[in-house]
C-alpha cells in the first residue's frame, strides 16, 4: 500500500483519521502507532516483525545508554546498537548484490552457481536505522532526554506518513510534539494542502515520465536522443517522486499536529555541486554531516584528510541508497570527488566560474550521475554515457519512439515549469497582487481530483525511494 493507491486513500486514510479524530488527546500516540502498525503489516506481516524488533531493541538501548554513568560501559552499548542496526540494514540492503558478485565470480571458473534465495528488503528500513542510530547517538551525547515511554518512542520511529521514504526525522525534532500538539483545522487544512501538491507531483509528473525512462534506460544502445530524453525524464521523475513523496508526508505529518522540516529546496537550480547537497534530501545530508562527517573530523584536521571524508561520506550516501547495483557506490564516489573538486577550487587562486556557467555545469553533472544511478548496471551505464556523447547514432530509436506520447512532453513541461515555478512567483505577486493568490489555492485540489482519476485508471507505481 502506498500514498498513491485507492486502498490508501479511500480506504486506510479516511478510517485512521477518523479513529484519530474522534480519540481523546492523550490517547493518540497509541492510535498513531496502531496505525503505523497495520499499514506496515499491511505490507507486509514479516516486515512489521522487523520493524517492531528493531523499535524494542533501540529503545531498551537507549534507556540502558543513560542509565549508565561510566563512559565506557555507554560507549559499548551504543557501539553494539549501532553495529547490529547497520548489520540489519546491511543483510537486507546487500546480501544480494554480495550473493550475485560471488555467483558471477564463480561461474566464471566453471563453479555450478549457488541456489540463493532473493532477499526481500523491508520497506522503509533505511529510513528507520538511521532514525534509531541518531536517537541512541543524541542520548549518549546527552543532547536529548531519554524517552521512558516506549510508546511515544514507537511513534516517533514508527509513524507511517514519513517512516517509509524519508525525510529522516530526529527525535528532538518531534519530541514535544509527541507529548502536546495540535490537532485543529488550520493545522488540517494546511496539512491537507500540502498532500495534495505532493500527490500531484507524484502522479501527473513521476508517475507519467516512469513508463518513458523504463523504455529509455533498457534500450540496447541508445541514440544521442534516446540516452538523453531518458536522462531528463529520469531527473524530472526522481526529483517529483521523492520530493512528491516528501511533500505528502510533511502533509500528513501536519494534518495530526507535527511539524516536520523540509527535505528540498530547488535542487535543479543550485549553482555548484556543494549547494546541490544542501538543497537535495536535506535530511539525509544533514544526518551525514552531523552523525558521520563531523564525527569523523569534519575539516578541522588539515586539508587531505577533509577531502578524505567528503569522498568517504559520499561513497556511504552511495552505498546506503541500495544494494541492487554497485552503481550506487560509483555515484556516491562520483559526487565526492566532485564536492572535492569544488572545494579545492573555491579555495583556490583560480577565477571564480560565472553563474551561468555554473548552474549549467552542476546540472549537467547532476544529470550525468543519475544516469549512472538509475542503470541497471555499470555495461548499460557506459552504454547510455556512449550514447549521451553521441557515439552511437543521434536519431530516435524505435522502441522509444513507440513509447513516447504527447502527455510525456506536456508531464515533463509542466515538470520543468514546477522547477522554475517559484522564481516566478515574485514577479507574478507584484504585477497581479492578490490575483496571484487564487490560482495558489485553487490547484492543489483541481491537481488532487486529476490524479485521483489517473490513479483510479492505471496500476499503482511505487515511489522510486522505497526500495532505497
Amino acid at each position: 500500500m502506498v500514498f498513491a493507491s485507492l486502498e490508501f486513500l479511500t480506504l486506510f486514510l479516511p478510517l485512521f483519521l477518523g479513529a484519530y479524530a474522534v480519540c481523546p488527546a492523550a490517547r493518540r500516540n497509541v492510535t498513531l502507532l496502531t496505525g503505523s502498525w497495520l499499514f506496515y503489516g499491511w505490507l507486509s506481516p514479516r516486515f512489521l516483525a522487523v520493524h517492531v524488533g528493531l523499535t524494542i531493541t533501540a529503545w531498551v538501548g537507549g534507556l540502558l545508554i543513560d542509565a549508565l554513568r561510566e563512559d565506557r560501559g555507554r560507549v559499548r552499548i551504543l557501539a553494539t546498537l549501532i553495529v547490529l542496526n547497520t548489520a540489519v540494514l546491511c543483510w537486507y540492503k546487500y546480501a544480494n548484490i554480495v550473493a550475485g558478485t560471488l555467483i558471477d565470480t564463480i561461474t566464471g571458473y566453471g563453479v555450478m552457481p549457488l541456489d540463493w534465495q532473493r532477499v526481500i528488503m523491508p520497506a522503509g528500513l533505511s529510513f528507520i536505522v538511521l532514525q534509531a542510530i541518531s536517537y541512541l547517538v543524541d542520548v549518549h551525547r546527552r543532547t536529548v532526554p531519554v524517552e521512558r515511554s516506549f510508546i511515544n518512542y514507537a511513534t516517533y520511529i514508527s509513524m507511517f506518513g514519513h517512516s517509509v521514504a524519508g525525510p529522516i526525522i530526529r527525535y528532538d525534532w518531534v519530541r514535544r510534539e509527541l507529548n502536546q500538539r495540535y490537532f485543529n483545522l488550520q493545522n488540517f487544512s494546511l496539512g491537507a494542502r500540502r498532500f495534495m501538491v505532493g500527490m500531484s507531483m507524484k502522479v501527473l509528473v513521476a508517475d507519467t515520465l516512469s513508463p518513458v525512462v523504463d523504455v529509455a534506460f533498457n534500450v540496447q544502445n541508445p541514440s544521442f536522443s534516446d540516452a538523453w530524453i531518458g536522462c531528463l525524464a529520469y531527473s524530472l521523475q526522481l526529483f517529483f517522486d521523492f520530493a512528491g513523496y516528501s511533500a505528502m508526508a510533511i502533509g500528513l505529518g501536519l494534518m495530526l499536529g507535527f511539524h516536520f522540516p523540509e527535505n528540498f529546496n530547488r535542487p535543479y537550480l543550485a549553482n555548484s555541486i556543494q549547494d546541490f547537497w544542501r538543497r537535495w534530501h536535506l535530511s539525509l545530508s544533514s544526518w551525514l554531516r552531523d552523525y558521520l562527517y563531523v564525527p569523523l573530523g569534519g575539516n578541522r584536521h588539515g586539508t587531505w584528510k577533509t577531502y578524505r571524508n567528503l569522498f568517504l561520506i559520499m561513497a556511504i550516501a552511495g552505498l546506503w541508497h541500495g544494494g541492487d547495483s554497485w552503481n550506487y557506490l560509483l555515484w556516491g564516489c562520483a559526487h565526492g570527488l566532485a564536492l572535492c573538486v569544488d572545494r579545492a577550487w573555491n579555495r583556490s587562486t583560480l577565477p571564480a566560474v560565472p553563474p551561468v556557467l555554473s548552474h549549467g555545469l552542476t546540472l549537467l553533472f547532476v544529470c550525468l550521475a543519475w544516469t549512472l544511478f538509475r542503470a541497471p548496471d555499470f555495461h548499460s551505464a557506459l552504454s547510455l554515457y556512449a550514447g549521451q556523447f553521441g557515439l552511437q547514432g543521434i536519431a530516435l530509436g524505435d522502441e522509444l519512439s513507440a513509447t513516447l506520447r504527447p502527455i510525456h512532453g506536456l508531464a515533463g513541461l509542466l515538470g520543468v515549469f514546477g522547477v522554475i515555478a517559484p522564481l516566478l512567483h515574485p514577479y507574478c505577486e507584484k504585477r497581479l497582487g492578490s490575483l496571484a493568490l487564487y490560482p495558489a489555492a485553487l490547484w492543489p485540489i483541481a491537481g488532487f481530483m486529476l490524479s485521483f482519476a489517473l490513479i483510479a485508471s492505471r496500476e499503482t507505481v511505487p515511489f522510486l525511494y522505497f526500495q532505497f
